[in-house]
């Protein structure tokens, strides 16, 4: 297929005038229908919104898959306590970066979803989550928060609907578990940032035992679009089951990285056309539909449709669209042994079998890397991985044990050879990836 013909796929809409002089200022914003969306949604009844954004098939982008209006429909209405609305924007899974480019280039896309969700859940209070290490996007997001309230978008009586919106910024202190939704709802509340047991959910009892949506970033900052275009413009892209478009984030050896919006539904094969490939004089090894969290897949699978349905059926899940691309370079213990390191790290220690199983996964997969181990220890990681995915508070522990399954299922004969050669028969110098980390591995092997 010719490159010009699979750009057509490309359906540029969050990501539309990002290559605009200072795209991310509301002037801009407007001149790009920006607040259009909302000027409909205020003139819409709460209910109907819902109903609306139900309609048009808009699924959460920032993992699972679940349908947003579907999640706003479980706020219960005539309580008597106030809504929280809490935008998801704590990006921290290895290669996945869509959230924090969407949020530095076009912030007032998340700012007018925001209102709109408020408008919906009838919700007076929203807050933004952010990751903490990005401080330029903090400013940024800031910024556009104080245009907005300037410009009577956020405050008190919106464009003169009646509608009060006040806006919370908050920048958290750069842990992973805080992408989990209740783990995050205990940061926000002030709390160490650990997953709760539920029942009850966030939709019953969610940020200060309220009523409480979590959605990601780029979930919300889809709607504006949806409701200013139309729901039916909005399937007429995508699946009939995961209709829309969406950010894919291509990363790895590949010769053009970066995000690429298209429909729902492109397989990795038209991205990397588009791309230019994987880097010169190498091929595809193994690759993550939806960061190091996703069971990997090789270049087997590069023409599995990239929705929610055929990433499934494929054996993964498409996840927040981080495709990390690896090359015949790449050793895949050495690389299941990071994501495990991170993992472990980045656990919470709440419930036994993460805190544990982590540890003990690191220890081993150390081991084989580095040579020391016996075969036993493979099925000895795929039984502690066994122990841990699905009996976890939250689907950290789920995460650490994917890579561990999928590379085990694909690559086992490679496990082999680190025990049989006692060493790693890959030459690190030779890949990109981790090139700061020689000294750790030299360190391991010693």
């Amino acid at each position: 297929m010719a490159a010009e013909s699979v750009e057509k796929l490309l359906s540029p809409v969050l990501s539309a005038f990002w290559d605009a002089p200072r795209p991310w200022t509301l002037e801009t914003y407007r001149a790009h229908d920006g607040y259009e969306g909302l000027r409909k949604a205020l003139a819409m009844k709460p209910d109907d919104v819902i109903a609306y954004v139900k309609e048009a098939g808009l699924r959460g982008r920032g993992g699972a898959g679940f349908p947003t209006g579907m999640k706003w429909q479980f706020i219960p209405q005539g309580d008597g306590k106030p809504h929280y609305l809490v935008v998801n924007a704590d990006e921290s899974e290895p290669g996945t970066c869509k959230d924090i480019p969407l949020l530095y280039a076009n912030p007032h896309a998340l700012i007018e979803g925001i209102v709109i969700a408020c408008h919906a859940i009838r919700a007076g209070h929203a807050f933004i989550y952010l990751r903490g290490e990005v401080v330029p996007v903090l400013r940024r997001l800031h910024e556009a928060v104080r245009e907005a309230y300037a410009a009577g978008l956020l405050g008190k009586d919106i464009l003169g609907s009646g509608l009060d919106v006040e806006l919370i910024v908050h920048a958290g202190a750069g842990a992973y578990i805080c992408g989990e939704e209740t783990a995050l709802l205990d940061s926000l509340e002030g709390r160490r940032g650990q997953p709760r047991l539920r029942p009850p959910f966030p939709a019953v009892a969610g940020l200060y035992a309220c009523p409480t949506v979590v959605n990601n970033v780029e979930s919300i900052a889809s709607v504006p679009a949806i409701i200013h275009r139309g729901k039916e413009w909005f399937r007429s892209m995508g699946s009939e089951k995961s209709p829309g478009f969406t950010l894919y984030s291509l990363s790895g050896h590949v010769a053009n990285p970066g995000q690429y919006e298209a429909p729902l539904g492109i397989t990795l094969r038209q991205l990397l056309e588009m791309s230019g490939g994987m880097r010169p004089g190498h091929r595809l090894k193994f690759w993550t539909p939806g960061g190091s969290s996703t069971p990997l897949l090789t270049d087997e699978h590069l023409d599995v449709p990239l929705d929610y349905e055929g990433v499934g059926a494929a054996g993964s899940m498409l996840g927040t669209k981080a495709l990390q691309c690896f090359d015949e370079t790449t050793c895949v213990v050495r690389a299941v042994t990071r994501w495990t390191e991170f993992y472990a790290h980045e656990s919470c220690g709440k419930c036994t079998p993460c805190r544990e199983g982590t540890y003990w996964l690191v220890q081993l997969m150390r081991d084989i890397e580095a040579g020391k181990a016996s075969m036993s220890d493979l099925d000895k990681i795929h039984d502690i991985a066994d122990n841990i995915n699905g009996k976890s508070f939250c689907a950290l522990g789920d995460g650490a044990a994917s890579p561990i399954f999928s590379s085990l299922k694909y690559f086992r004969e490679e496990y082999e050879q680190h025990i049989t050669g006692r060493g790693c028969p890959f030459d690190p110098a030779k890949s990109t990836l981790w090139a700061d980390d020689t000294t750790a591995h030299l360190e391991v092997n010693a």
